[in-house]
């Protein structure tokens, strides 16, 4: 009899073992449909993406994501920004960056082009990379903002225009919404620069995000 109940006593434990297990991950389960919920925003670019001599609190994806939710949508910006990276790189990239999401974004945000124009890349060859990266996010069916980059004023007017006219072009041709000036309202503003004169402090951040938000919840929509 003490022996039965001995076994009757593992049996129970066992039991009530693998019922807590079940809870746990029925609980799990019911949790998961809410993270699935939240948007998906691929912030795809360079240093200004990735929030080059800034915390990572205090990168552009990340301020993004809080203005999104402040604003009452639920959204995870995925940093996929990478210092120095030119639209070559980022054509090379870009099939892996996808694939390591998981899944596929609600929106992708391309900021590429100004390492191209500080090396004095010839326009074309610019072109050539971001009609690459925008056909294969549109064969993706991932709806895209072009960041556009103007060009610096002593690489000439003739330079500045074929490299300036790229953005509006490409965007137009994929049906892409575009951001003209990814560094509006901050660029050739000390007090919103890093020392370099060239990447936003976190307050220069903090106006590229209000000024490029609207454009970013519109496409969400």
């Amino acid at each position: 009899m003490t022996e039965r109940r001995t076994l009757y006593g593992r049996a129970a434990r066992l039991c009530h073992g693998w019922l807590r297990i079940a809870v746990l991950l029925l609980a799990l389960a019911g949790a998961a449909p809410a993270a699935a919920a939240d948007r998906l925003v691929l912030a795809f670019g360079d240093s200004l993406t990735a929030g080059y001599g800034l915390g990572p609190t205090q990168s552009f994806p990340a301020r993004l994501e809080g203005a999104l939710r402040k604003g009452g949508v639920a959204a995870r910006v995925h940093n996929a920004g990478v210092s120095g990276d030119t639209t070559a790189a980022g054509r090379a990239r870009l099939g892996w960056v996808l694939r390591g999401l998981g899944r596929k974004p609600d929106l992708a945000i391309v900021e590429l082009g100004a390492n191209d124009m500080l090396r004095g890349l010839k326009p074309a060859e610019t072109r050539a990379n971001l009609d690459a990266i925008l056909a294969e996010l549109k064969r993706r069916r991932i709806p895209t903002i072009v960041a556009g980059m103007r060009a610096a004023p002593n690489l000439g007017r003739a330079y500045a225009a074929a490299f300036e006219g790229i953005f509006p072009a490409l965007a137009a041709k994929h049906g892409a919404r575009l951001y003209p000036f990814f560094l509006e309202g901050v660029a050739g503003n000390r007090s919103l620069l890093l020392a370099d004169g060239m990447h936003p402090t976190a307050r220069g951040v903090d106006i590229i995000t209000a000024r490029i938000l609207p454009t970013v919840r519109a496409a969400l929509r």
